[in-house]
């Protein structure tokens, strides 16, 4: 089987537990919750119509309550639980008619799952815990055992090759089960509460060093949770689940400044807009900018058009130099100069058009300057003044 890209189609899943599920799909069971469904038919809804889609290399989470069909949905993915209705596509193809060979090998060369409670086998050490999956799929022994230390080494556990499980710490074996994961190489890795089990600290540290890893490995990531603030960490993109149906998905930032209803404008309702709203979002285009071409005159007059005592000044490689002030304008025009190439700059203040506010806030604190929002090639994209944070901040875009 092809590895593929990684990119997931889901269409019209449903699951529903119990005798004659397919009555629950009738159109007279449109408009009922599923608690009318139980009661009616007997049945319960476990999904209800989850349609979404997961691009190549996205880290896409799912969260919920308890009860919300989070874990039902990752185990309808692999087929772990037979849907009842709808499509699973991976890379284009529909997994719902593969057969139990065609199944067994798409989950053991396409996907890994990593679980809550680690899974480890506790009487094999380390690596052959982390072997375990290439030995199943049948790999060579030296070429499984190699791909192990490497994935060993990934997530940080050079040295515990050769000890077992009970010697470890919680995060310690959670890098275990990850290690395994990706000494598989798969497309697909579904996350189900990965870090729920472990101490605050430790959760931090994993859910950075998860962070760390998707920077250089580029997996296609379902990852389920019923943390709000994992979620916001750890997602692209995020979907909320409620009785087994998806009531919003959208960025981390969409979700908390636009809620779809009621449920979940209390889910977020404590949640830092600073931690979730980038830079790019608030920032404002430079209402005045000098080139270096141009004059120390030129500069004066577009200050004094505009009240300014501070202009963004473009080197001739269109990046920004720094900061002009209106003092060191006239002090060139004394000077007889005709351009504005000599001009000593205040070094401006930067940050990256994805930043959060959290991480600006700071910036506007040592500055009297508007803050430089600046591409990766450092050319300048727009300006942040501490107006425009308040702004951010208050909720009013």
């Amino acid at each position: 089987m092809e590895q593929g890209s990684g990119r997931i189609e889901v269409s019209n899943l449903w699951k529903v537990f119990g005798e004659n599920p397919e009555a629950a799909l009738q159109p007279e069971c449109e408009p009922m919750t599923r608690e009318e469904i139980r009661r009616a038919l007997g049945v319960v809804v476990g999904l209800r119509d989850v349609s979404f889609t997961v691009d190549t290399g996205e880290v896409f989470v799912v969260m919920g309550l308890s009860g919300s069909g989070k874990s039902t949905l990752v185990r309808c993915l692999l087929r772990l639980t037979e849907p009842t209705a709808g499509q699973v596509c991976f890379d284009g193809e529909d997994i719902q008619g593969y057969s139990a060979n065609q199944l067994v090998e798409f989950r053991r060369s396409k996907t890994a799952m990593v679980f809550q409670h680690y899974g480890l086998l506790p009487h094999r050490n380390v690596i052959d815990n982390v072997v375990y999956g290439l030995e199943v799929r049948g790999m060579d022994r030296e070429q499984r055992y190699e791909a192990a230390l490497e994935a060993i080494k990934v997530v940080g556990l050079e040295g515990w090759e050769h000890n077992h499980p009970n010697q470890m710490s919680g995060g310690m074996q959670q890098r275990v089960g990850l290690a395994r994961a990706l000494a598989t190489n798969p497309t697909v890795l579904l996350m189900d509460e990965p870090f729920s089990g472990l101490d605050p600290l430790i959760r931090r540290e994993m859910q950075d060093e998860l962070l760390t890893l998707q920077t250089e490995l580029q997996k296609t990531i379902v990852f389920i949770t019923h943390d709000l603030n994992e979620a916001l960490k750890m997602g692209d993109r995020i979907a909320i689940m409620r009785d087994g149906e998806i009531i919003q998905m959208g960025s981390p930032e969409e979700v908390v400044t636009l809620p779809t209803d009621a449920y979940v404008t209390d889910f977020v309702r404590d949640v830092s807009r600073a931690k979730v709203i980038q830079a790019k979002a608030i920032m404002q285009e430079p209402g005045v900018v000098m080139y270096e071409r141009q004059g120390p005159r030129a500069a004066l007059y577009a200050m004094n058009q505009h009240g300014l005592d501070s202009v963004f000044l473009i080197a001739r490689d269109f990046t920004l130099k720094g900061m002009l002030t209106a003092e060191e304008a006239r002090d060139l025009l004394l000077q007889r100069k005709e351009s504005l190439e000599e001009a000593h700059l205040v070094p401006a203040v930067t940050t990256d058009p994805d930043a959060f506010i959290e991480e600006v806030v700071p910036m506007a604190a040592e500055t009297e300057y508007p803050i430089a929002v600046v591409g990766e090639h450092g050319s300048l994209l727009g300006e942040i003044d501490r107006g425009t944070l308040l702004t951010g901040l208050s909720g009013k875009r």
